[in-house]
């Protein structure tokens, strides 16, 4: 049997073993004269030892049933207790349990219920069948009241009730702790006064999860008379979607001035199990509204008469049509009777909300922690520019990591910023970029303050997390950029990391998240004393000081912050369905306007109304499974690390990169370097996400295959794709990246590896029959992609003509993109001719337009930045056959000498020096 350590999550841990403990019970079953080993016994009794450990948290099966199972093979009922143990884990597997009770003996067996599949069930059938939660009751009682508490919970429950749930019992605080990190069907909690506060459970695998939720020195330092309130709140640190009801016997004024997390309700001495129960499904139903998609689905069921401009409307110009049935039919009837141009009966205007589309985005506001949340149906790339337009002027300075998404280089050019690029760390060896350092940041914003510039920057722009998987640590980050600016803007593009809101480890690195505890944190007594005693310190420091020191910001710092998500990339919506989410304290007085004018510039005035559906029901799924979805999403990843870095076969030509790979040892403060070790197995990473400058997604696995002899788009193309029908997105000269989603089964990853390790096998025997010449050409390959790379390129800087001085890097991109509108003030040189003469003659050669290799998306080169040799050198290695701004039969576009001469700055320029 694996060990315990082998796991990384306790879910998987459950499911593995009632499936090993039902074959085992199976085993055992069949022997005859129930002439059993020892082993098997001994295995089955380490097996209910392992999952006694888990199933307290659990409503399903429960602990009576549980113990029922384990007195049956103490008293040799081995056949009971085989069929027990299969519809235990049949019920599990299927999601029976959710729908109905599930009888554990023989005779209430109904042969019917062996197919009572979820999965099986038709769409319709599913949506008709009432939503199951569990109910996490935290009281030290006995096995009795126990009971009493189980079974005056289940007597309120009505046939009207919209919900079923059942009662899981816990007596501790640490208990509780633990079962909403475990159990993810837990929807409300239940406080009561006689909860404890110590597990009974004495193990260090659950060790971890206290930690993720506060840490055990944080608990032990509690009062007993605090224990309900501080577990209302700790719980909201971890699962903040989640609803909880205090019932206490303390008074109205000690309770009333407390920080009560999630706490909705508060009862008084006995309370009133109706109203319990009623609370219970209010706030459960309060997570499953959706305003927009339920108004949708009561228009498509009103009859109509369509006199606008949307022919596919109601479906009548499909229905009526002879060549074009199949649409119908591939779609299906809702789709159409769903679409409209009129933001009346019952709907809303995206543009103007103030209906259903309203109320939608005020939910998904409160579920993902902003003050306001916009939606969009054009993706992340419209809301980019959206947000850089409302908040950016002409002649702004805004700090842009170079590379981010093309959109953001597009929003700078519109809005008329003069752009100071930053440059991320490089990764040489696997031809990608990392992160921006910190102390680049920082070294920039105090070079324009010594410059006089400070009073023009605006915006820092950063991608969190990027495409490869890096996250900044977004607090630290935030803080010290407004020590030094307290005014700042923070534009946090987290396309790629919606989903981070609903696991707790994730979560902390969020820009929401984030600016709502600096709000909180500036405003107290012990933030001012820490300020001040700072500033004591640094009274004489020089800028050498301050980039060594973390600074902490005055607490007069305006908190502003703003983060634009892929809702479809992470979550579930429809493609282009994403959300801008702002907390921003001055953004009422200061902004509101401009982003309404920003916002209306860009949206669409016929916004798809599936799209904005899908949004909100995206928005209902996080609050009510995100946390389950996520914690899934991550385990399936951690599965195929595994898998891969301990297959001595795949080892040969594949490794999996760590966050030693990824991240530079002095960024790693944790001294984290791989989240699963073959000798030493699991790493905890609520170490390294709460410390580090840097960490790595897990989500996202970037496999090393130059040991394949194939380059990454190759690999991609020739072999994932057209071979084996594996879909990826990124790829760098020598890795391909897989990313895991909330839609990622432990099937696909067991496919995935099945795929690789046939590969792999392929690979041996075509060495194995090789030539001594064809085995020296693969060695080769192998060594130009593992050893001979070719280094990463700075931003090299804005040609003279484009800049306000030589003191600071800033540049006008705006002019510079406008410039190329004429054809006579451009030029095309060939990357191996004319372009490489030039350079080696010492020209200086300025580009015309951005250069964009897609994926993943963002520019080399942007219009009016100057070519150096390096980055010649690098287009040269370049290997994706999608390089937006480049024409290959003409070369690369570029201003002639004329046209940058006659420039009104260069003519100053040159002046000035002559």
């Amino acid at each position: 049997m694996d060990s315990v350590s082998d796991y990384y999550s306790a879910t998987q841990l459950r499911s593995d073993r009632w499936s090993a403990l039902r074959e085992v019970t199976s085993e055992i079953a069949r022997a005859p004269g129930n002439k059993i080993s020892a082993l098997d016994r001994a295995r089955a009794q380490e097996l209910f030892e392992s999952l006694a450990l888990i199933e307290p948290y659990w409503a399903f099966p429960g602990m009576a049933a549980f113990d029922h199972l384990r007195r049956q093979l103490d008293h040799n009922s081995f056949e009971d207790l085989a069929f027990g143990v299969h519809r235990v884990t049949r019920a599990l597997t299927t999601g029976a349990y959710r729908r109905r009770r599930i009888p554990l003996e023989r005779d209430n067996f109904n042969t019917q219920e062996e197919y009572d599949d979820e999965a099986l069930l038709s769409p319709e059938a599913r949506a008709l069948a009432k939503p199951y939660f569990e109910v996490l009751i935290v009281d030290n009682v006995s096995e009795q009241q126990d009971h009493w508490l189980k079974s005056n919970v289940a007597k309120m429950r009505r046939p009207e009730d919209p919900f079923v749930y059942e009662a899981v019992v816990v007596p501790s605080l640490e208990d509780a702790l633990i079962a909403v990190l475990f159990n993810h069907n837990i929807q409300a909690i239940v406080v009561r006064p006689g909860l404890v506060l110590k597990s009974r459970i004495d193990n260090e695998i659950l060790q971890k999860y206290l930690n993720s939720a506060g840490g055990s020195d944080t608990i032990d330092a509690m009062k007993p008379e605090d224990y309900g309130p501080e577990l209302c709140r700790l719980i909201g640190r971890v699962r903040p979607e989640l609803d909880a009801y205090l019932v206490t016997e303390r008074s109205v004024e000690d309770i009333a001035g407390l920080d009560l997390g999630i706490c909705r309700r508060v009862f008084y001495n006995q309370e009133d199990f109706m109203e319990l129960h009623l609370n219970i499904l209010r706030g459960v139903e309060a997570r499953n509204k959706t305003p927009f998609f339920t108004a949708l689905v009561n228009y498509s069921k009103q009859p109509t008469g369509v006199f606008h401009a949307l022919p596919i409307s109601r479906g009548k110009s499909i229905t009526r049509s002879h060549w074009i049935q199949d649409m119908g039919a591939f779609y299906g009837p809702n789709i159409f009777l769903a679409e409209t141009s009129a933001t009346s009966g019952g709907l809303d205007s995206l543009l103007e909300p103030h209906g259903p589309i309203k109320q939608a985005q005020e939910l998904a506001s409160r579920a993902f922690g902003s003050k306001q949340t916009f939606f969009a149906t054009n993706g992340t790339s419209t809301c980019n520019k959206i947000v850089v337009q409302a908040l950016v002027r002409p002649g702004d300075i805004v700090l842009v990591d170079r590379d981010c998404h093309k959109s953001h280089h597009y929003g700078m050019v519109l809005a008329g910023a003069e752009v100071v690029y930053l440059d991320s760390y490089p990764l040489n060896e696997y031809s990608m970029y990392g992160a921006v350092p910190l102390r680049e940041i920082k070294h920039q914003l105090l070079a324009l303050k010594a410059a006089g510039k400070l009073d023009r920057v605006r915006m820092l722009l950063l991608t969190n997390c990027t495409f490869d998987g890096l996250v900044y640590n977004v607090e630290r980050v935030m803080e010290e950029c407004l020590a030094i600016k307290p005014d700042l803007i923070f534009l946090w593009d987290e396309a790629w990391f919606a989903f981070a809101r609903f696991s707790p480890t994730y979560r902390q690195r969020t820009a929401m998240r984030t600016s709502n505890n600096l709000r909180k944190r500036f405003r107290t007594e012990q933030h001012a004393e820490a300020y001040a005693k700072q500033q004591m310190e640094l009274k004489d420091a020089t800028d050498e000081d301050l980039l060594n020191t973390r600074l902490i910001a005055p607490p007069t710092s305006r908190v502003r912050v703003y983060a634009t998500q892929s809702t479809h990339k992470t979550l579930t919506s429809l493609r282009q369905g994403s959300m801008i989410h702002v907390s921003d304290q001055d953004f009422k007085g200061e902004v509101e306007q401009s982003f309404h004018e920003a916002y209306m510039t860009h949206t669409s005035t016929s916004p798809n109304y599936q799209i904005i559906a899908s949004l909100d029901v995206g928005r209902r799924q996080v609050e009510l499974e995100g946390f389950e979805f996520v914690q899934r999403q991550i385990e399936a990843a951690m599965a195929m690390r595994k898998a891969i870095s301990s297959h001595p076969l795949l080892q040969k030509y594949f490794k999996v990169l760590t966050a030693g790979d990824m991240i530079p040892e002095h960024h790693r403060q944790s001294g984290v370097t791989s989240y699963f070790d073959n000798e030493q197995g699991w790493t905890d990473m609520w170490d390294c996400w709460e410390q580090d400058d840097f960490v790595l997604d897990a989500t996202r696995v970037t496999l090393s295959v130059g040991g394949t002899g194939w380059d990454g788009d190759t690999f991609k193309n020739d072999v994932l794709m057209d071979k084996y029908g594996i879909q990826i997105n990124k790829t760098s000269r020598n890795t391909v990246l897989f990313m895991t989603n909330i839609g990622t089964t432990r099937s696909s990853v067991a496919y995935l590896i099945e795929v690789l390790v046939e590969i792999a096998n392929e690979l041996d025997d075509l060495l194995d029959d090789a030539s001594k010449m064809e085995r020296l050409s693969f060695e080769r390959r192998v060594k130009n992609l593992t050893e001979n790379y070719p280094p990463l390129p700075d931003f090299s800087r804005f040609h003279d003509a484009f800049r306000p001085d030589n003191v600071t890097p800033e540049g006008d991109i705006r002019t510079a993109y406008y410039l190329s509108y004429e054809e006579s003030n451009c030029d095309y040189l060939e990357l191996t001719g004319s372009l490489k003469d030039a350079l080696d003659a010492g020209e200086e050669v300025v580009s015309a337009s951005f250069i964009i290799p897609y994926p993943p998306g963002f520019p080399i080169l942007v219009p009016g930045q100057v070519i150096s040799q390096e980055i010649l050198a690098f287009m040269l290695a370049l290997d994706v056959n999608e390089i937006h701004g480049y024409r290959p039969d003409l070369g690369l576009r570029v201003f002639t000498p004329e046209a940058l001469a006659a420039l009104p700055k260069a003519k100053a320029i040159k002046t000035a020096a002559e």
